[in-house]
C-alpha cells in the first residue's frame, strides 16, 4: 500500500494520523491497520492515553506466552536486548520467526508501537531504582558533560532507564528555588506556555495560523488545549530558576483559579467537604472499572470547570490517605471502599 493510501486507511481509526511521520505510518499499516479492521468488526474502538489494569496484564500475559515459545529467558533480555549484546543475534531472529510485532499487541486496541513501548517501561528493572544518591547526581552531572544530550548512552551507563535521568538531570543541572514564586517567575512561565502554545497552533493549523508567530495578540484557545500536555523541560528552561515540575504544577493551580472565576476549592471545612462528596459520588456514578475510563470533563465540569489535572490530584490524595493498600485494589474496587466507609464519614462530618 503507498503512503497517502496508508494514511487515508488508517484515518479511518486513528483521527489525528494527520501529525504522524511517515515512517511511522508505513509500519503501522503493516503491523496495525489488520488488526484495526479486526476490532472494528467486534466493535472495539481503537484506544489512546492511559492504558487499563486489563491492558497491562494482557501485555503481561503475551510478553510471558512469546518468552515460553522462543525459550528467550527474560522480559529484559527480549525488550532491551541490546543490553545482551552476545544474545542480540539470537534474540533477533527469535523474534522475526515468531512475529513479536503481532504477538505482543495481541488483544490489545492500540498501535503496537505504543503498547511496545509501555511493555518496555513494565519490565524495565532500571525505573524501579528509588530515588538518587549523592554519587549518582555527581555522575549524571560528568556523563553530561561527555555526552550532552545523548540519554540513551547516559542511562546505559547510570543504569537507569532513559526518562528517569533526562528528568533528574533537569532537576539538578542548575540552582533551583523552592520557594514560593515571585512576580517575575509567574510571568516567565506564563510567557512560555503562551509561546509554547503558539507554536502548537502555528503546527496544527499552518494554513490559517502562519502569521501566527509574529502576531502580538492575545489568542484563543479552549480549555481542553490549555489542559493538554506541553514541552515541559522547554518551558522549563525559559524559566530559569524552576525545574519543569514545578512549572507543570504552578501552570495547574494558575489554571484551577482562572478557570474557577477566583474560587479556591483547595481549602478547609465546609467547601473542601463538598468538593469530595461531589467527586466521590461523580466518579461512582459512573460505573467504570478503569480510571483511563473516567470522563474527566465531565468531572471538571462538575466541580466548577477546574482543570482535570487539579481532580485526578484531588482523587490521587483521597485514595492515598484513606484507603488501605490502594496499590494493590482496582480502581472500581478503590471507589467501593470509598463510597462504603469514607463517604458517610464525610457527609456526617459537613
Amino acid at each position: 500500500v503507498d503512503l497517502d493510501t496508508a494514511r487515508q486507511k488508517l484515518e479511518e481509526f486513528i483521527p489525528h494520523v494527520k501529525n504522524i511521520s511517515d515512517s511511522s505510518i508505513r509500519k503501522m499499516a503493516g503491523r496495525d491497520l489488520a488488526r484495526f479492521k479486526e476490532f472494528k468488526k467486534q466493535g472495539i474502538a481503537v484506544r489512546f492515553g492511559r492504558f487499563t489494569q486489563k491492558e497491562n496484564d494482557q501485555i503481561r500475559k503475551n510478553i510471558e506466552e512469546f518468552l515460553s515459545i522462543t525459550g528467550i529467558d527474560s522480559a529484559e533480555k527480549l525488550l532491551f536486548t541490546s543490553r545482551y549484546p552476545e544474545d542480540k543475534e539470537t534474540i533477533h531472529s527469535l523474534k522475526a520467526e515468531h512475529s513479536f510485532c503481532e504477538k505482543i499487541s495481541e488483544g490489545i486496541p492500540r498501535p503496537w508501537r505504543l503498547v511496545y513501548y509501555r511493555a518496555r517501561k513494565m519490565f524495565d528493572p532500571n525505573n524501579y531504582k528509588g530515588r538518587y544518591t549523592k554519587e549518582e547526581k555527581e555522575k549524571l552531572k560528568k556523563y553530561h558533560t561527555m555526552h550532552g544530550n545523548d540519554w540513551k548512552k547516559i542511562s546505559e551507563l547510570m543504569s537507569r532507564s532513559n526518562l528517569s535521568v533526562a528528568m533528574k538531570f533537569s532537576e539538578i543541572k542548575s540552582a533551583i528555588n523552592y520557594g514560593p514564586w515571585t512576580n517575575e517567575e509567574i510571568q516567565k512561565l506564563k510567557h512560555a506556555v503562551k509561546e509554547a502554545m503558539k507554536r502548537k497552533l502555528e503546527k496544527e493549523n499552518a494554513g490559517c495560523l502562519s502569521s501566527l508567530e509574529q502576531s502580538n495578540e492575545d489568542v484563543w484557545v479552549d480549555r481542553e488545549t490549555l489542559c493538554q500536555q506541553l514541552p515541559w523541560s522547554e518551558i522549563e528552561t525559559k524559566v530559569g530558576t524552576r525545574y519543569w515540575r514545578q512549572c507543570k504544577q504552578k501552570w495547574n493551580s494558575i489554571l484551577t483559579k482562572k478557570m474557577s472565576k477566583g474560587q479556591q476549592f483547595i481549602h478547609k471545612d465546609i467547601k473542601a467537604l463538598q468538593v469530595k462528596i461531589a467527586l466521590i459520588k461523580r466518579l461512582y456514578e459512573m460505573k467504570v472499572e478503569d480510571a483511563s475510563e473516567v470522563n474527566w470533563e465531565e468531572i471538571s465540569h462538575a466541580l466548577g470547570g477546574v482543570p482535570r489535572t487539579y481532580v485526578q490530584a484531588k482523587l490521587y490524595k483521597l485514595k492515598v490517605s484513606c484507603v488501605p493498600f490502594w496499590q494493590k485494589k482496582t480502581f472500581s474496587e478503590i471507589m467501593d471502599f470509598i463510597v462504603e466507609y469514607k463517604l458517610p464519614e464525610f457527609e456526617k462530618k459537613l
